[in-house]
């Protein structure tokens, strides 16, 4: 064990937190340059990064479109989140929080935003009228599980997945408390899909796109490297859940679009047409 940190009186900013993300990180929010952002042609603008909160709403989009919302066409720009481009004074006017996903809705007389990526889900699923029940105990249960993960998603990055893999240091105490968090939620996870086939129930819902971004990539040790430290293999409701899910068409051009990572097939930087996955992948250009 370390020596203890003692803090100061009265924490100043005087150092960088260290990391991958310690350029971007800093206590004051706001742009830092001005640059607006792009405009396609379609109804619905996002501007995002393929991370899991960001698959959350193309998955969204995606499945919307399969089911025949014509209305849910959109364009997708990169925001590469490393290089600041989510302190841009339009970003910021999207997210006055600065971070991705952000949705500019220009399908009425005003632009409408919306932020944050549970508060997306919600919004596409009331303006199309598709996977959230509208009202009674369906729709208690799918929002309760959406707002589980909104809850639960930062204790797995912020908390295990910066400790784990990403902090300048390894520490024990950290590690650890964190560990013991996110088997937990697992657990809680695979109790929930030993007796329903989606998160919220019988029907696929937000939940299921909130979810599995996160806790699907997890289990089949995809995020941090840390598969066999959390002995995911464990939970098979969640794995079954997870297959599932991967396997349907939408989830897989969700997943592609705004990728940087992986495989060049399964990358599309941006997307403004459903032929993009053909044509526009990193590996055709």
């Amino acid at each position: 064990m370390t020596d203890s940190y003692v803090p100061p009186e009265v924490w100043t900013w005087n150092k960088d937190s260290g990391g991958p993300f310690a350029s971007i990180n800093r206590p004051v929010s706001g742009a830092t340059h001005d640059k607006e952002l792009p405009v396609g042609r379609h109804p619905l603008q996002l501007y995002s990064l393929g991370t899991p909160n960001g698959v959350k709403v193309t998955v969204m989009l995606e499945e919307l479109l399969a089911a025949g919302h014509a209305g849910a066409e959109y364009d997708a720009w990169l925001i590469r989140i490393n290089e600041g481009d989510q302190f841009g004074s339009g970003f910021v006017a999207a997210n006055p929080n600065s971070k991705i996903p952000a949705l500019v809705d220009r399908s009425g007389a005003e632009p409408v935003r919306v932020f944050e990526s549970g508060s997306i889900l919600v919004y596409l699923a009331e303006k199309f009228g598709a996977f959230l029940p509208a009202s009674g105990p369906a729709r208690a249960e799918t929002l309760s599980w959406l707002f589980w993960q909104m809850g639960a998603g930062p204790l797995l990055g912020g908390g295990f997945g910066h400790f784990y893999a990403y902090a300048p240091v390894k520490l024990e105490y950290a590690i650890d408390r964190y560990a013991m968090e996110v088997k937990r939620q697992l657990d809680v996870l695979d109790k929930r899909l030993a007796d329903n086939e989606f998160i919220a129930g019988a029907d696929y819902s937000i939940a299921d796109m909130a979810i599995w971004p996160w806790y699907g990539a997890l289990v089949k040790g995809l995020v941090y490297g840390a598969g066999t430290f959390l002995q995911v293999e464990e939970y098979r409701n969640v794995l079954r859940w997870t297959d599932a899910l991967a396997a349907r068409p939408a989830v897989r051009r969700g997943r592609m679009v705004n990728r940087v990572q992986g495989d060049p097939s399964s990358q599309l930087h941006e997307r403004h047409d459903a032929s993009d996955f053909d044509t526009r992948t990193q590996d055709k250009l």
